[in-house]
């Protein structure tokens, strides 16, 4: 018998101050749909990525927070990243587990926290304050959405890819 997936495990350059400042992990090509059945998130560093956002410092490949998901939702810059989305927590917690990160080409895999030797016992988990800059970038009543938060919005309400859903304007 196959065990559930539980855990979203992400390789990412950011650091834990920048991820709790966005309200959570982002800018992520993932299946929404198995993410939402998933219970936690794992965050692991990588040391290596070169990008202006990337400010993480922990040692490469280790997992630094792992956070109990509270949402999946589009991600706050969809603009510059059409289909992506943010994985949104409601608690979280530091840890240091080196050595979590796979070497999997794709920096997004799912798995059994189990699998991954992270214990919870001893683990203090403080509650996720809600950022003001994370939801300062979506659209008021007075621009409406775009296509792409449109599309992105529908694609979490109804459990499907985003490239599955088509918007026909008339007029």
């Amino acid at each position: 018998m196959t065990e559930i997936e539980d855990t979203v495990v992400v390789f990412t350059g950011k650091s834990l101050e920048k991820i709790l400042s966005e309200g959570g992990s982002q800018a992520w090509k993932l299946d929404a749909a198995r993410a939402k059945r998933c219970k936690w998130l794992v965050c692991t560093q990588n040391a290596h990525n070169y990008e202006a956002f990337a400010d993480g410092s922990e040692p490469h490949g280790s997992a630094f927070l792992i956070g109990r998901i509270s949402r999946i939702s589009p991600s706050t810059k969809p603009d510059e990243m059409p289909g992506r989305w943010k994985i949104e927590v409601s608690e979280y917690a530091r840890i240091n587990e080196p050595d979590v990160w796979a070497g999997d080409r794709n920096p997004v895999r799912y798995t059994r926290l189990g699998a991954l030797g992270i214990d919870l016992d001893g683990l203090e988990f403080q509650k996720m304050e809600r950022s003001t800059t994370a939801t300062a970038t979506l659209p008021d009543a007075s621009t409406g959405l775009t296509i792409a938060q449109a599309k992105a919005g529908l694609a979490i309400n109804y459990g499907v890819e985003v490239d599955s859903i088509e918007i026909v304007i008339r007029g």
